[in-house]
């Protein structure tokens, strides 16, 4: 899987052909189909490699629900953004084993937390959606600062027709993580008990 992760890093998708994984290993194709079905089974398998959970680092946030579910759901985030091919594959793909362990921990946090059951999967999927969102936007956002700079003075020239996104100077907010941080802060804020 290692090897795998690595061509999926180097040349994303489309670039992990199963000859080009064999000629990796060092090997013909024909021996890796004793080790998997075919190339979909690859997917799955690297897929589930880069989301590995190990939990909070102490046991004090472990405690506290919000602190735990802000670490999983940036945690989730950043492996996803160090392996950007895995957000277009994750709604496609069979869930495995680490990416269910995920879901789990967030269910159990937030029951915890006192997310009736009822509500429960509307949360999961809530907050599943919001990371899957910040990712998928920030790892396609790609636009220098000089591109940045020239789209906000073009909107400043329309300000008559987008007074507000101009104001707040939206183009130029390179703040990715506060961003997504202070995000999930009003999705958890309105997942807390009354």
């Amino acid at each position: 899987m290692a090897a795998a992760v690595e061509l999926l890093d180097a040349h994303g998708v489309d670039g992990l052909t199963m000859r080009r994984l064999a000629d990796g290993l060092g090997s013909g194709v024909m021996s890796l189909y004793w080790h998997v079905d075919n190339k979909e089974n690859v997917f799955d398998l690297a897929l589930d490699s880069v989301l590995e959970y190990r939990g909070p680092q102490t046991a004090q946030q472990a405690q506290d629900w919000r602190a735990e579910a802000v670490h999983m759901l940036e945690d989730w985030r950043a492996s996803m953004l160090r392996h950007p091919w895995s957000a277009s594959l994750l709604p496609r793909r069979a869930l495995g084993p680490n990416i269910l362990s995920r879901l789990e921990v967030l269910s159990k946090t937030l029951s915890r937390a006192g997310v009736a059951d009822a509500d429960l999967n509307v949360a999961i999927w809530s907050l599943w959606n919001y990371v899957m969102g910040a990712t998928v936007t920030r790892a396609s956002f790609d636009l220098s600062d000089e591109d940045r700079a020239a789209a906000q003075q073009r909107l400043t020239s329309l300000s008559e027709r987008y007074p507000t996104i101009e104001r707040s100077r939206l183009l130029l907010d390179n703040d990715w993580d506060g961003a997504f941080r202070q995000g999930l802060g009003f999705l958890l804020d309105g997942l807390s008990p009354r």
